[in-house]
């Protein structure tokens, strides 16, 4: 198993931070300040650094601080026995600037994998209150990282789709039909969405029995939780769905079936934990499906993945982010990154926890190191 950490972080111009250099552990690394001072910002930087792209929002220039032309994030990463140098540049009104090594990606998506990452955000809570699109994302978001076929099919079934709906509505336009222009789209959707289908199945499949693994000590297990992949697909052939709906898919004008519907249905006690489950019980549940999606990447890619905790004990009893943080401190992770508000309630929480570990105070845009060692 590769050892993956981030050394080096320099930011210029990003979000809060106008000049931001700090060196990091290679195991814990914990930020604590106020609520708006830049923790998450931080975090997000990282996030790039993986994903090419923010956890948070998709145009780049919103990241620009405010009355500067332009933003950087410059990560020197320690991976087995190399060093690599991952720069992301933005510019107003220029394509954004992925580098490695000193050589620009004409493809980001030949990026996506080098560096695993999992990110906890409160904003997980998506997750279980928003609609199938968000689990979507999920699924795609991990399979992409391991699987470089599934990403590309991705983005050329989503066109597929497109191209169909348009066609949909040029037929109710012109009060019109071509059975062989639609079936050119049928085709490419079913070819694409079966590979698609097969590759959420079998990630869903080897995840569960992980989750609930971790779901269990994180709750002390007194909850069944589990989750159950919904698809149009388990129900019959792609081709043939797509014929027995065609005439719903002329009167409505887009495409009805297909893995653009999937959905993952998250469940607590056999019901829906969205309806079911309190606070703390939908954290502890979002939590367990990282730490899964954590060791399934991990077997996967041969790499311990990063793990980024952003404000880890919103909504978390004390018991419970203990175990937490004693589960994802032994070896079996690599790198962790923690944010908090309150220093005194972290240093608690990692009392008596062997790890070497940097904690960083964040405060009108500075990184402040106060500890470092074993906390």
């Amino acid at each position: 198993m590769d050892n993956l950490y981030l050394k080096e972080l320099n930011l210029v111009n990003f979000k809060s931070y106008t000049n931001l250099n700090i060196e990091l552990s290679p195991k814990l690394n914990c930020f604590v300040g106020d609520n708006g001072v830049g923790k998450t910002n931080l975090f997000d930087s990282i996030y790039y650094l993986s994903f090419c792209k923010s956890f948070f929002h998709n145009q780049d220039v919103a990241h620009i601080h405010h009355g500067k032309l332009f933003f950087s994030i410059r990560g020197k990463f320690q991976i087995a026995d190399r060093e690599d140098q991952i720069l992301c540049s933005v510019k107003k009104d220029r394509k954004k600037r992925f580098v490695r090594n000193d050589k620009t990606y004409q493809r980001l998506a030949d990026h996506i994998g080098l560096i695993p990452l999992v990110m906890v955000s409160p904003s997980d809570s998506t997750l279980i209150l928003d609609g199938s699109e968000e689990r979507r994302k999920y699924m795609n978001g991990v399979i992409a990282q391991y699987d470089r076929q599934y990403l590309d099919d991705i983005i050329h079934y989503g066109k597929a789709v497109q191209q169909r709906n348009r066609l949909l509505k040029d037929f109710a336009k012109n009060h019109s039909f071509d059975e062989e222009m639609l079936a050119v789209w049928d085709h490419k959707m079913v070819d694409l969405g079966n590979r698609i289908f097969s590759a959420r199945k079998r990630f869903i499949q080897d995840l569960v029995p992980v989750f609930q693994h971790y779901y269990q000590i994180i709750s002390g297990g007194e909850e069944q939780v589990h989750l159950e992949y919904q698809s149009h697909l388990t129900s019959g052939d792609f081709t043939d769905l797509l014929r027995d709906t065609r005439e719903k898919d002329r009167a409505v004008q887009y495409s009805t079936t297909g893995v653009h519907r999937d959905d993952l249905k998250l469940l607590l006690a056999g019901h829906p934990i969205k309806y079911q489950g309190s606070q703390g019980q939908q954290k502890s549940f979002l939590v367990a499906l990282k730490l899964a999606q954590y060791d399934f990447l991990k077997e996967i890619v041969s790499v311990h993945p990063l793990i980024l905790f952003d404000d880890l004990f919103d909504k978390l009893d004390e018991k419970r982010v203990t175990k937490l943080v004693q589960l994802v401190a032994n070896d079996h992770f690599g790198q962790i990154f923690i944010t908090d508000k309150n220093l005194d309630h972290l240093k608690k929480i990692l009392t008596g926890i062997p790890v070497s570990a940097r904690v960083f105070v964040i405060s009108g845009g500075e990184a402040v190191v106060t500890l470092t060692g074993n906390v």
